[in-house]
């Protein structure tokens, strides 16, 4: 009995001990009071009506900040500190549109941890503004029928390994009825699978494209375009024939199982960019009984001078005959301020010395996302 009532007692004891200690650290009691506020204003970046972005950092100890913003023409804007040590600077110059930016501490490149809006592929190269006019631009959300982005995995069976594929279906898309063609998009050297939805916006584009009937609902079909994460391993002659057996005994198999899409090549096109460019350009030309159109957005490998196609396409020399009756659209593109630019001009007067049909584009832009949207937008209104 005498140990039971020492037993008890301690515990009571404890008891006190821990109310008491719980009232000294917290407090009695839990409160959320305030947590129903509004949120308050965003620290940065801050968009406000009139136009003008305010761009934010605390750093008490630096001893210069700049806020570098643009993918191809970088602006620079030195900011200022205040007495609590946070640097800003009211940016009243951007047009609407989508931007690339991050800040300059004292030459350190930083992001904007405040914007969770990063652009990222094989790295991370910053953080994404976007701001608004009047009306949303052509790749901006609209209040229009919207489609969806659906992720899938599957095996690649050269590389021995699991990977993913993102597959936009646009709005309206149904099992019955007639089935769906397929644009097969491919991305740059420093992306990955899922960069073209992203910093592409298939999405917003095609959505806006069809609400205003310019472009045909088809679905898009994104895979990763790297064999070893390198530029290389994308473009060499032998990655082409790693990322060709994928794409075709593993990819387009998955998609017209899961999907309502046409498997023939009446109702299928490849395109890319930037390495995805040279992937579509070279994979399409190699089978023109599965592609009935192929676009190229600023290729590197198509712009070398010594670049020889018949290395990459076999008998190419037969095949370039045969272009013009089974391609139905050879879309091919860069932008004049890209250093590709040059290399794509004399890359023309190749296809035009063999008497190959094409349609070519440009615009003032460099090796940007702005130029390949608009050039998305551009070749998916000729497109089935």
């Amino acid at each position: 009995m005498k140990s039971i009532k020492i037993i008890l007692t301690s515990l009571l004891l404890m008891f006190c001990l821990c109310a008491v200690t719980a009232q000294t650290i917290g407090g009695s009691n839990f409160s959320t009071d305030g947590w129903w506020n509004p949120s308050t204003t965003t620290f940065s970046p801050q968009v406000g009506k009139d136009g003008k972005v305010t761009f934010r950092l605390k750093a008490p100890h630096a001893k210069t900040v700049f806020v570098e913003l643009g993918d191809w023409d970088i602006q620079e804007w030195k900011m200022k500190k205040d007495e609590q040590g946070i640097w800003s600077v009211v940016v009243d110059s951007l047009s609407p549109g989508i931007y690339q930016y991050h800040f300059k501490v004292d030459g350190l490149t930083m992001l904007d941890l405040e914007n969770p809006r990063v652009k990222h592929g094989t790295s991370i190269y910053g953080n994404i503004l976007e701001t608004r006019g009047g009306a949303p631009l052509f790749d901006q959300t609209k209040d229009v029928p919207h489609g969806e982005v659906r992720i899938l995995r599957y095996r690649a069976t050269t590389l021995q390994k699991n990977r993913t594929v993102y597959v936009y279906v646009p709005p309206g898309y149904n099992e019955e009825g007639e089935a769906f063609p397929v644009l097969y998009l491919r991305h740059g050297g420093g992306d990955d699978e899922g960069s073209w939805i992203r910093d592409g916006r298939v999405a917003d584009v095609l959505d806006n494209l069809l609400a205003e009937r310019k472009a045909k609902p088809m679905l898009v079909v994104m895979t990763n375009g790297h064999t070893d994460g390198s530029w290389a391993g994308g473009s060499s002659k032998e990655g082409m024939d790693i990322l060709e057996h994928e794409l075709l005994n593993d990819v387009i198999p998955l998609v017209e199982e899961r999907f309502h899409v046409h498997k023939s090549k009446k109702g299928r096109a490849i395109a890319g960019l930037s390495m995805g460019g040279g992937q579509a350009f070279v994979i399409g030309l190699r089978n023109m009984d599965k592609f009935n159109y192929i676009g190229q957005f600023s290729s590197g490998l198509l712009s070398d001078e010594k670049l020889n196609l018949s290395e990459y396409v076999p008998e190419w020399e037969y095949k370039k005959r045969e272009i013009n009756g089974l391609i139905k659209i050879l879309w091919t593109s860069c932008g004049t301020k890209d250093p590709r630019y040059q290399g794509h001009l004399n890359f023309l007067k190749a296809l035009d010395k063999e008497g190959i049909a094409y349609q070519s584009d440009e615009a003032p832009a460099g090796h940007e996302w702005a130029f390949w949207r608009e050039q998305l937008a551009k070749f998916t209104v000729h497109l089935f």
